[in-house]
């Protein structure tokens, strides 16, 4: 239903014209084997899409799977990153996203969307109905109970309504520095085999970029092991030397289309060949900023 209470209908002038249904949606259990096959063998590059259109694009390109990026998915609607995208928002712009690409989906759903862990396994039920073969779903600063509590509950209601999932645990060890450097490595560990028990499919360690913490991560525990793409991140050969399976642009590509974006803006705003020339690129934080509540 709209703002103003209408519903199922578009107006065009004086003429109310139904709208055209809303396609059936159903488990996508083929797409979600074989997107669980992509992680079994070499390095799986996820560029990070954020609406129908990148998707899209990028699956053009040859991507074997889409995932988004929450970052990039909640900016292009006007929401700062961080579990501020309305759920309504996400759906449909899964559904968007689903009926333009034809390989595995899989959702950033942040936290998600809430601490009720029954809630969190109804949305994910949600999006394995809309076709979506994996999700990310991160501790943040929460203790590691919490996240282990939501992946427990979603194991449970897909079971019972006869779905599959790939479900990618992130924890933010590093990213948000939740151990002294020193036991960092062992922290991403032990949470790690705890997601792993309760679970979690993939381990996702954004932030994680030594070669030697890398590969001491990737042999302590039994999931694939996703990194994000960082400046000082080992070249690609050596990331599948070291063990890790997923490697994910996370939101760079999202930040990169916004500074190409500010760029162009500001050179015809401002009416010159060569403005904004000497200018720094826009980074993650600026961008967050434009859509602070």
């Amino acid at each position: 239903m709209s703002e103003n209470g209408e519903s199922g209908m578009q107006r065009h002038g004086k003429l109310r014209i139904p709208s055209p249904p809303e396609p059936a949606m159903a488990f996508q259990p083929e797409l979600t084997q074989q997107f669980r096959q992509l992680h079994t063998h070499g390095l799986l590059r996820l560029a990070n899409a954020w609406d129908a259109g990148s998707a899209r694009l990028i699956e053009s390109l040859g991507a074997p799977a889409i995932a988004t990026t929450s970052a990039g998915l909640a900016w292009s609607q006007g929401y700062a990153d961080g579990d501020h995208l309305p759920v309504a928002n996400l759906l449909g712009t899964v559904a968007a996203i689903r009926r333009v690409i034809d390989v595995p989906l899989s959702i950033d759903i942040e936290s998600g969307y809430s601490d009720d862990p029954q809630a969190v396994a109804a949305l994910v039920l949600q999006l394995a109905e809309a076709g979506v073969s994996g999700i990310n779903l991160e501790d943040g600063a929460t203790a590691p109970e919490s996240l282990c509590t939501k992946i427990e509950h979603i194991r449970h209601a897909c079971a019972a309504a006869g779905a599959d999932i790939f479900i990618n645990a992130r924890t933010d060890v590093y990213l948000r520095q939740l151990a002294p450097a020193s036991e960092q490595v062992a922290a991403t560990q032990a949470r790690g085999n705890r997601y792993r028990d309760a679970g979690a499919d993939g381990l996702f360690v954004p932030g994680l970029t030594d070669s030697a913490s890398i590969g001491a991560i990737a042999a302590e525990v039994a999931l694939p092991l996703n990194v994000m793409l960082r400046p000082d991140l080992p070249a690609v050969a050596e990331l599948a030397a070291l063990g890790v399976r997923r490697l994910s642009a996370g939101s760079s590509l999202a930040e990169s289309v916004f500074d190409r974006l500010q760029a162009g803006a500001l050179d015809f705003l401002e009416s010159s060949d060569h403005a904004g020339e000497d200018r720094p690129p826009l980074s993650y934080p600026q961008i967050n900023r434009l859509f602070a509540a």
